[in-house]
């Protein structure tokens, strides 16, 4: 899942423990917390999200993150996201991603006219249920069982999008984090390599370091187009970019 979000999600812990809600309807969403902050750091935390115009906007459209638009953006400029398409959205809770994929594929079948998508998501945090989407929690999908249970979901075991805004836990350490974040990318081109068809798109979250230009390299094996991306709604104090890799090639098998 996303830094924000998954600091989203700690400082709602802190500031509601020992409160516990249930709410059911199509989509699940998270409004700023406007209670009072247990520290400095969530308070400037809390100050930050409540005057983020991101948060503000998926509060409106019900998203369940402000990552929703980041997505979004990109899908705006590169049309990755189509009728039809299947995809898998990695590290996907708290599931903004996917609520985007869902609208965007068709996967409900709303529009009549359009072609029917398939949405899988899979993260290692728990995933409140998507109408439209087969969520896996508490799943790894740099697992070989993992990533065979997800071919195995997938309509005729192919998928045309991955997408992953996965993210390690923060050391502090921030080459150490980017090594981190490299490994996980790399995890996936295995199962990219495996139910990507040709033509496919493969986007990651990338933290800019030593070793970008080999996540960059095994990209560019495998896809006749790569490039950086910095949606407006990356943070400018983020360090983060992601790689947008287009146009799968029919036979990435040979690739190292």
């Amino acid at each position: 899942m996303g830094r924000d979000c998954g600091l989203m999600a700690a400082v709602l812990s802190s500031v509601l423990q020992g409160t516990k809600s249930l709410v059911q309807h199509r989509r699940l969403h998270v409004t700023p917390v406007l209670e009072k902050a247990k520290t400095g750091a969530e308070h400037r935390w809390l100050a930050r999200q409540n005057s983020d115009p991101y948060v503000k906007a998926a509060h409106r459209n019900n998203y369940r993150c402000r990552s929703a638009f980041k997505l979004l953006e990109i899908d705006e400029k590169y049309k990755i996201l189509l009728p039809g398409h299947h995809v898998i959205d990695c590290g996907a809770a708290p599931g903004a991603w996917s609520q985007v994929a869902v609208e965007k594929v068709n996967s409900l079948g709303e529009d009549l006219k359009a072609s029917v998508g398939f949405v899988i998501g899979l993260d290692l945090l728990h995933i409140s249920p998507l109408e439209g989407a087969v969520l896996l929690s508490h799943s790894d999908v740099t697992d070989p069982v993992t990533q065979n249970q997800v071919i195995g979901l997938l309509p005729s075991g192919k998928a045309d999008v991955i997408l992953s805004d996965m993210a390690p836990n923060a050391s502090g350490i921030r080459e150490l984090d980017h090594q981190r974040l490299v490994s996980m990318c790399i995890s996936l081109l295995d199962l990219s390599d495996r139910v990507l068809r040709p033509g496919g798109s493969f986007l990651c979250k990338l933290w800019d370091g030593s070793e970008s230009n080999l996540i960059r390299d095994k990209l560019r094996q495998r896809f006749q187009d790569v490039r950086n991306v910095k949606p407006k709604a990356s943070r400018t104090d983020s360090a983060e970019t992601f790689l947008l890799a287009r146009l799968h090639k029919k036979n990435p098998s040979s690739a190292p």
